[in-house]
């Protein structure tokens, strides 16, 4: 029996062929009801000529002290996951294209060290460096005021933080697990926990899954009220691109129904909200909110690619799952953060008070669960660019989208 404790350190090596697994592989490296912690264990596999590897290990020193994280490499494309960071995703490596950003912050910063109250509720910006970084789950906009039950039964005023907390929570549970069968697939999946006495008692399984050899991988979450009582929650898909996809030129191609401008600071250039500009100093965010169109199967899919056409990454996801899409703009100099957000969601990032007047703040049921599924292509070459550019065209059809004058933050205005 493997001793489980904190300072286990595994190495396991599987032969794999290019036909099948001989058996499917699971190791649970988290796991708080068991007592289990597993700091540093690592799977080595070869497939189809290819090494391929998934390791995790602890971080030390600094604001990054006990931060786990898992490197994937499926043979072609590679990531890092932070199960201490409600199991966002730091990065994503394909080639020479990177999904990811060169924010401020350059350790992996524990939740300890994240005070989400701090500078008028904007505390959650101290260790924002993901490129997936899920928003929620009992809030996730603006900070700002809103109302709550308390334990008497009385409805009080609450302040909420920028994007909820769940991001700020570490992993329950942590299970790495490889399928059998032709095309064996990586799965890492995570279970993180926002629940409190007299409050919401939300759960989040999360996955992020790849096969072997592929330059595509998906994330496929379930959230969950463990309450026997109903529960508002809220969920965006703050996904974050920086260079090399995002330059001056770059361009989001997205089959659209209607945008608004999120505040005043969007007004002027809504219709130009698809193309970006170079590094910027200075540069204020701009944020526009948008109504997806959905093929006929139901699905949204846009892309984001560079100026060239000759790099880029795919997002696609059901409508009927996240059907709004927020694009947040932020293309201030490189040393401050240049970084654009494409965030498919339950609603926009308003603040919940706001989202529920707009009817945008889903209510689970007791026991009830709610599933989100996001599929992404990271494209190296023109013509995979090109080919998804055809494909949200066929989309959008004769139909041209609808931009409205007045900013979303203070009402839905008639379109111009």
């Amino acid at each position: 029996m493997i001793p489980r404790s904190r300072f286990v350190s595994i190495l396991s090596v599987f032969l794999v062929s290019s036909v099948s697994l001989a058996a499917e592989h699971s190791t649970t490296l988290t796991d708080t009801a068991e007592n289990i912690q597993i700091d540093n264990w690592s799977h080595m596999i070869v497939h189809d000529g290819e090494s391929c590897s998934i390791r995790k290990s602890t971080l030390h020193g600094g604001r990054q002290e006990g931060v786990d994280v898992i490197d994937v490499n499926n043979g072609r494309l590679q990531f890092r996951v932070v199960p201490t960071r409600g199991m966002g995703i730091l990065w994503v490596q394909c080639g020479d294209v990177r999904l990811g950003w060169d924010s401020p912050i350059q350790e992996i910063v524990h939740p300890m060290h994240v005070d989400l109250d701090a500078r008028g509720g904007l505390g959650w910006l101290h260790g924002f460096n993901e490129w997936m970084v899920r928003c929620g789950l009992e809030w996730a906009g603006s900070p700002g005021t809103d109302t709550m039950i308390n334990n008497q039964g009385d409805s009080v005023s609450m302040e909420l933080s920028l994007h909820g907390r769940i991001a700020n929570i570490p992993a329950t549970k942590v299970v790495v697990s490889i399928d059998k069968g032709p095309q064996p697939r990586i799965r890492i999946r995570g279970l993180v926990e926002e629940i409190t006495f007299h409050g919401p008692k939300l759960e989040i399984w999360t996955e992020i899954s790849t096969e072997l050899g592929s330059s595509e991988f998906q994330i496929s979450d379930t959230v969950t009220n463990r309450s026997a009582s109903p529960q508002e929650m809220q969920i965006i898909y703050h996904a974050n691109y920086g260079t090399p996809i995002l330059e001056k030129g770059a361009k989001l191609v997205a089959p659209i129904d209607e945008v608004y401008p999120f505040n005043d600071r969007a007004v002027p250039n809504v219709r130009d909200h698809a193309t970006y500009d170079e590094p910027t100093p200075g540069y204020v965010e701009t944020v526009y909110c948008i109504h997806p169109k959905a093929d006929p199967r139901g699905d949204v899919t846009i892309l984001l690619h560079n100026a060239t056409g000759d790099q880029g990454v795919s997002m696609k996801w059901p409508i009927n799952q996240l059907p709004y899409l927020t694009q947040w703009k932020n293309t201030i100099a490189q040393q401050d953060g240049y970084v654009t957000g494409l965030e498919p969601a339950t609603g926009f990032p308003l603040n919940r008070q706001a989202e529920r007047e707009g009817g945008r703040v889903p209510v689970l049921e007791g026991g009830q669960s709610r599933t989100f599924t996001l599929d992404f292509n990271v494209l190296t070459e023109e013509q995979q660019v090109r080919t998804v550019v055809e494909t949200i065209s066929r989309i959008q059809g004769a139909d041209m989208p609808k931009f409205h004058n007045n900013p979303l933050i203070t009402s839905e205005a008639a379109t111009e």
